[in-house]
């Protein structure tokens, strides 16, 4: 049985690919594969493996890994051939992101526990990574909905300086998980098609329904305003995406972005491999964001991409 760790990220359309796996349940039992969601990470089985911070309590780490181990025997000894486990928790937390101004801090600690207990099983990782204005953009959209409020100008300035990119990410998680397979799935390629996501996780033909449902839209400006209240007036006007940087730092953090789009490119220091989809013609490293917009209403808002979470 092989097994395929996705681990996200957060706000690059997992929630609505795992809403594709979930749909198709009964075509990758046919042939052979299993999912692990969130549903099953996050409950008794993953504990004391994820959690960030302090180190977990001791023994709780041996513990995880046995009751996996127990899990993996069962679910190989059912037949299965493939399995996927998919939940971003996996890598932290959108909340500890935006307080911490950095793309998931610990996640090698945090991937490199999760490896033992997949140890004896031919592994490989999947991620995906996003355009850095518009995930910082949905991740603070994201932090109104969950009462952080409006960002402060010196807290947008700090993640404009692009300190903090995925090539960092990629590096922990390589370096967590030596010789384990790691592909990067870009946001801009994948995001929008769940079945090519999969078609790059597994080695039979993929299922192609239930490919266009869109789960965890990020919330555009009307949601935000009602969410905020009296705060809302510092909100531009307008219907669309809300793009809370200046010219200037969306610029910089695309700038950023194309950065470890041409390093992964370029072989990733042999750490990770760069999936492009086949089926679409490819934009650019960092296309423009044009549906990320200060209060003018943009038709290409309802792009196949737009909205998706």
């Amino acid at each position: 049985m092989d097994v395929v760790l996705h681990i996200g990220a957060h706000l690059c359309a997992t929630s609505t690919f795992q809403d594709y796996l979930s749909r198709n349940h009964a075509a990758l039992s046919a042939a052979g594969c299993a999912v692990w969601g969130p549903r099953r990470t996050r409950s008794a089985l993953f504990a004391g493996l994820l959690a960030g911070g302090a180190p977990p309590p001791s023994g709780a780490v041996e513990r995880a890994i046995g009751r996996i181990g127990l899990t993996l025997a069962r679910q190989s000894g059912e037949g299965t051939r493939h399995l996927i486990v998919t939940d971003p928790d996996i890598m932290g937390t959108v909340r500890a992101n935006l307080r911490l101004g950095r793309l998931y801090c610990g996640v090698g600690e945090r991937i490199a526990r999760l490896a033992r207990a997949f140890d004896g099983y031919p592994l490989r990782v999947v991620l995906n990574i996003r355009v850095l204005d518009a995930y910082w953009a949905s991740a603070l959209a994201q932090g109104i909905t969950r009462g952080l409020g409006l960002p402060a100008g010196q807290g947008l300035a700090h993640l404009a300086q692009g300190r903090s990119g995925w090539r960092e990410v990629v590096e922990a998680v390589a370096c967590a998980m030596p010789g384990a397979q790691v592909t990067v799935l870009p946001f801009e390629s994948f995001g929008g098609s769940p079945e090519a996501q999969l078609q790059q996780m597994v080695p039979f033909s993929v299922p192609a329904q239930h490919t266009r449902c869109r789960i965890n839209a990020t919330p555009r400006l009307p949601e935000l305003r009602a969410w905020l209240g009296r705060e809302a007036v510092a909100l531009p006007e307008g219907s669309g995406r809300w793009q809370p940087f200046s010219e200037a730092q969306g610029e910089a953090l695309r700038e950023a972005y194309s950065d470890d789009i041409m390093w992964l490119a370029g072989g990733a220091n042999g750490l990770a491999r760069l999936a492009r989809d086949p089926d679409k013609t490819q934009a650019g490293t960092a296309p423009p964001q044009s549906d990320l917009t200060r209060g003018k209403r943009d038709e290409q808002q309802n792009r196949r991409l737009a909205g998706t979470g």
